[in-house]
């Protein structure tokens, strides 16, 4: 059988994602800080975009055709040339040191004090503190590179991630000087850093104690898990201690820093500004959108009268103009459609959850994108883009859009529960519990059906880990007296009761 090349026509149908569409799905699907990075970069490649200032946007700007003939005002473009003599004299060192540098209003002026630039301040970071403190230490130059080496392997805790084999063959040093150079740096401020483990840690500051306690070494070297798990009672029988010393023991161990790096951390906080905002006025829900900040543009009106004159401009620079101005023109429309399309979305969802306005997380009901889609009459992926890292302010709080969809849970009379509502009702069961006596996953199941919420145990155990909540045999906390107490007590009940017998 031959093999031919032929040529036959089909007609099919598919979806084309056009780059004016995958600019528009782009946008929506970003977050305000986001989106104003890009109109920002956007500004700055495009030459035809503008941002208007104090001026509100002409709809002629936005559904004008590239090309077409337009009449502005004269005024509204004026190009205005500096020369560049104004800028050869000019001391930017003085200018600096005269308008920003802060002066006191009730003091004579001081030409002494320092500039502008020598009082911005940095906070100090966890290896600044350490490498301060080697240079310090009157090391060799062995030693100090070492030193460097260890500081430089420290995680933001203030632990050690390097073996001293690893950082042994990276400084070409026998590993006797790393562990010398490595127990140095463990008595740096703060204790304990550098340190390999948690145990290692703890036995650090444990040894620098102004008082020791003889039970406090044993009980980090050898019974760390049953601490954690607060078998204080095991504990004191492995040990064979009467249980006030050992109790003694432990809450000096808690008063301990299991992370030394933590306090000098310089992780900035990340502030989030919210997309939107809910404010309830009487019985009316008004939803208003946060432009703020927001650059309002335009079309340079000088590049379209350069269109409007044939002659101007060459054929080359004509076509770059109208490329530009389809650009700008289909980004003015994608902003805009995406303000649009968030305002409708959130209108919707607080349609839904009309009450959480009032009495917050325990009266959310349940919602899935498609309750939204449907109502909105868009695609559910469409909701999904929206309702992604948008933020909006509400009289119960900050939310993203993302909170208000919960799955289900079974309550009384037919009637669903969202599950963050349920959520909210283990956590506030749990802060009103009795913290000698808090309660079990069962417990807090028993206590939900009483309110005819129909859910299992496993359910509210994984709730109460998304919760950070711990189970209930590590929430136990009794004060030392009164579980001095309480041992004293059963120990008096089982003597009485052997004596009986």
């Amino acid at each position: 059988m031959a093999l031919e090349i032929k040529q036959q026509l089909k007609l099919a149908q598919q979806l084309i994602m056009t780059p004016q569409l995958q600019q528009a799905i782009k946008l929506l699907q970003l977050s305000r800080l986001e989106l104003l990075e890009s109109l920002h970069q956007e500004l700055e490649a495009n030459p035809i975009l503008e941002e208007a200032l104090n001026e509100e946007l002409e709809p002629s700007q936005i559904e004008k055709t590239p090309g077409e003939p337009e009449t502005e005002p004269e005024d509204r473009q004026t190009e205005v040339t500096f020369g560049e003599q104004a800028f050869e004299g000019t001391d930017w060192d003085l200018y600096i040191n005269d308008y920003y540098t802060p002066r006191s209003e009730d003091t004579f002026e001081d030409h002494d004090q320092s500039s502008y630039e020598n009082i911005i301040t940095k906070k100090t970071s966890l290896t600044d503190h350490l490498m301060w403190q080697l240079s310090l230490s009157n090391l060799t130059p062995e030693e100090e590179t070492v030193g460097s080496e260890i500081i430089g392997n420290l995680d933001v805790n203030g632990y050690l991630t390097s073996t001293l084999e690893e950082i042994s063959q990276s400084t070409h040093q026998e590993i006797t000087l790393v562990e010398k150079v490595l127990l140095r740096i463990q008595e740096f401020d703060p204790l304990g850093v550098a340190s390999r483990d948690l145990k290692e840690c703890l036995m650090i500051q444990a040894h620098h104690l102004p008082n020791q306690n003889p039970w406090v070494d044993k009980i980090i070297r050898d019974h760390l898990n049953s601490l954690e798990t607060k078998n204080y009672q095991v504990i004191a029988r492995t040990l064979q201690a009467p249980i006030e010393e050992i109790l003694q023991a432990i809450n000096i161990i808690l008063h301990l820093d299991p992370k030394p790096g933590r306090a000098y951390s310089d992780e900035e906080p990340q502030y989030i500004s919210p997309d939107i905002f809910v404010y309830k006025m009487g019985d009316e829900v008004h939803i208003v959108l946060n432009e703020d900040g927001l650059p309002r543009l335009r079309i340079n009106s000088f590049y379209k009268q350069a269109l409007d004159h044939r002659g101007a401009v060459s054929d080359t620079t004509r076509d770059y103009i109208q490329e530009k101005l389809r650009s700008a023109i289909w980004l003015i429309k994608s902003i805009h459609q995406r303000q649009r399309t968030i305002y409708r979305v959130a209108e919707c969802i607080f349609k839904f959850q009309r009450e959480f306005l009032d009495h917050g997380v325990a009266a959310l009901k349940p919602l899935i994108l498609r309750d939204v889609a449907e109502e909105v009459q868009m695609h559910e992926s469409t909701i999904s883009r929206v309702t992604t890292n948008k933020y909006v302010h509400t009289p119960q709080g900050i939310f993203e859009l993302k909170f208000f969809f919960n799955s289900s849970v079974p309550g009384a009379n037919g009637e669903s529960v969202a599950s963050e509502s349920v959520k909210e009702k283990i956590r506030l069961l749990i802060a009103q519990e009795n913290p000698a006596h808090p309660l079990s996953d069962q417990e807090l199941t028993e206590r939900l059906l009483k309110e005819s919420i129909h859910i299992a145990r496993r359910t509210v155990a994984k709730y109460r880990e998304a919760l950070r909540v711990l189970p209930s045999n590590k929430r136990k906390n009794i004060p030392l007296q009164d579980w001095i107490r309480s041992q004293k007590t059963e120990a008096g009940k089982e003597g009485r009761k052997e004596k009986d017998e």
